[in-house]
């Protein structure tokens, strides 16, 4: 297991998170409970000669399936302004995933800096949540959920 790894787990022990080892793979999973609901969150590691880079990942617990294009509207709209991290949308199967990610450098990689890439994820997909939830209901309309979303919340700090 990487450096990058390895100070990952330090950080989800000192903050009591339960997560797995992927088996064969340069990740971690765990979840993440809100009042918003439960999804599954995996940290990812890319570690050669080249790249040191680290990866979180909030999987929405939810696919778009019947809803791809309102959802596409729903995460283009929600990405547009956002400073750190992305949603991302896989075509192919409906998947909904919130990224964040940072370039490891020989300057260092500290807890304080896993603190930031992992909080701002969970805190963003416990935001946008509610919204993804109302276009798979059909209750709402990608303009109406980002409305309703960005109308009431302040920007995520971490």
């Amino acid at each position: 297991m990487g450096q990058i790894l390895e100070k990952v787990i330090e950080f989800f022990e000192k903050e009591n998170w339960q997560f797995s080892k992927i088996e064969d793979e340069p990740a971690l999973q765990t979840a993440f409970t809100s009042d918003q609901g439960t999804w599954m969150c995996f940290a990812q590691s890319v570690e050669d000669e080249a790249t040191q880079r680290f990866f979180f990942y909030s999987v929405c617990p939810l696919k778009a399936q019947d809803h791809i294009q309102a959802v596409a509207e729903f995460i283009t709209r929600a990405n547009y302004g956002l400073s750190i991290g992305n949603f991302e949308l896989d075509f192919a199967d409906g998947e909904i995933r919130f990224k964040t990610s940072i370039d490891v450098t020989e300057d260092g990689f500290g807890l304080a800096t896993i603190e930031r890439v992992v909080y701002t994820n969970v805190l963003m997909m416990d935001r946008y949540l509610p919204g993804l939830m109302a276009i798979l209901s059909g209750s709402a309309s990608p303009e109406q959920a980002i409305q309703s979303i960005e109308s009431v919340s302040e920007p995520v700090e971490v």
